[in-house]
């Protein structure tokens, strides 16, 4: 039986959104007649966790669910036996970067894909804390219908099941390595407020995260389409394109891939930094590999927590870090673009080599750039007033540690492309510590 990997990494109260997931891997095995394996990486503590343990409890009851509900402390242990069976010669380095103290978005699902792994599933299926399903005429509206559809088919296969199909000959043998949708409501990004107080300072500071020698017509044809996923229109009939997925129209919250992508190359796990769990979108575009784009959108909301004093702050630090790093990925982008098929060996299969290689070029770049965005943001900041004023004032202080986080973080990356192989081996190899053969839990 094919076993797939419906994952949630969290670090807050979200135990409706467990339940919801438990009936999406329940509706998964139902329909496809797949083991769906339920995963929780769980970053809360005392009544929350309790709450998270007694909804993950209860979504297990189906006899094709298995239901894993990890803290920090199973999955760091977890992180250390596979570490230390894959021999690499920094283990104490790459725990950091699995496992570190400061939010990454990038290393929590670097973690899902390592489990799935161990696990034996053919696919990861990501959904986020602070998001939901759509509903219709009384059904939710699950996004791993057209994921299991259509992943791993090859992309000949898969063109019977979809409505269209923009793919040529030369695609036909290649599997569909992702699919994915976007989401509906709030932005993604927590701007809007921004936008409301002063227009022209949202263009400047979204239009940061293009090259910097875009024309002023791209970057505000990218500020207008940027963080705003499939606008607000809900669901009301299924629609499916077999294509090279635009990674524009995907979000990471509404994502399926399939194994050959993420046992190949992992995420970026830069620190306090949003966006950095969204490279593999456009690696797979870039490698020419086939995907399918649905409009199974998930509704996206805030949570009260980045709209404290405290959230504010951390927030704005990780929006800040996420222009910081495009002076990188917006080069390996260009990259990779260039590269194409090439990115791909015989068996289609994505070649790390060559991303780890692109990173570690990528952090020799001229931080000018990077300069330029940093007096952008304060500026900005300091004119939008009120506690945005007080983070520029944050900003000024920590900016020149800010650029050296940056590089560091794109540094990051490549030493952990370059261990990752042997990563996923240890972890295969070693299975996940309370399951029994099969995959079932004990």
């Amino acid at each position: 039986m094919r076993r797939i990997c419906l994952t949630l990494p969290t670090n807050r109260a979200c135990a409706d959104t467990i339940t919801a997931m438990g009936e999406e891997a329940a509706y998964a095995a139902d329909r496809f007649g797949v083991e769906a394996h339920l995963l929780i990486l769980d970053s809360t503590e005392g009544p929350v966790r309790a709450g998270h343990a007694r909804a993950a409890e209860a979504a297990g009851h189906h006899r094709n669910v298995v239901v894993h509900h990890l803290g920090e402390d199973r999955q760091r242990d977890f992180l250390r036996r596979v570490i230390a069976d894959s021999g690499t010669v920094k283990p104490d380095a790459v725990l950091d970067l699995m496992l570190p103290a400061k939010v990454s978005y990038g290393a929590c699902t670097n973690r899902a894909f390592l489990i799935a792994a161990a696990l034996g599933c053919r696919s990861v299926h990501r959904r986020d804390s602070d998001s939901r399903y759509q509903v219709l005429d009384g059904e939710t509206v699950f996004p791993v219908h057209h994921e299991l559809a259509s992943l791993g088919k090859a992309a000949a296969d898969a063109a019977d099941g979809v409505d269209e199909n923009l793919l040529g000959a030369d695609d036909a043998a290649k599997p569909v390595a992702m699919v994915g949708s976007s989401f509906i409501g709030e932005l993604s990004v927590d701007i809007g407020e921004i936008l409301r107080t002063d227009p022209d300072v949202y263009h400047d500071m979204v239009g940061l995260w293009a090259p910097a020698d875009w024309s002023e017509e791209r970057k505000r044809d990218l500020v207008d389409e940027s963080f705003r996923g499939a606008g607000t229109e809900p669901f009301t009939g299924d629609h499916t394109v077999l294509t090279h997925v635009d990674p524009m129209r995907v979000d990471m919250c509404n994502i399926g891939f399939l194994d050959q992508v993420y046992e190949r190359v992992p995420l970026p796990p830069a620190t306090d930094t949003i966006g950095s769990d969204y490279f593999l979108l456009h690696l797979v575009h870039d490698g020419t590999l086939p995907g399918v784009l649905h409009n199974r959108t998930i509704v996206n909301y805030y949570t009260p927590e980045r709209r404290t004093d405290a959230g504010f702050t951390a927030y704005q630090l990780r929006l800040t870090k996420f222009f910081l790093s495009m002076l990188y990925f917006n080069l390996i982008y260009d990259r990779m673009a260039a590269e194409g098929p090439a990115l791909l060996d015989d068996a289609f299969l994505l070649r790390p080599e060559k991303v780890a290689e692109l990173a570690r070029w990528s952090a020799g770049a001229d931080r000018t750039d990077n300069v330029h965005r940093l007096d952008v943001l304060h500026r900005s900041y300091r004119r939008l007033g009120g506690r945005y004023a007080g983070f520029a004032d944050v900003l000024a202080e920590r900016g020149p540690r800010l650029l050296d986080e940056a590089r560091a973080d794109i540094e990051d990356f490549a030493l952990l492309t370059e261990v990752w192989q042997p990563l996923m081996a240890a972890s295969r190899a070693a299975g996940l510590p309370g399951t029994a053969p099969g995959g079932r839990a004990s």
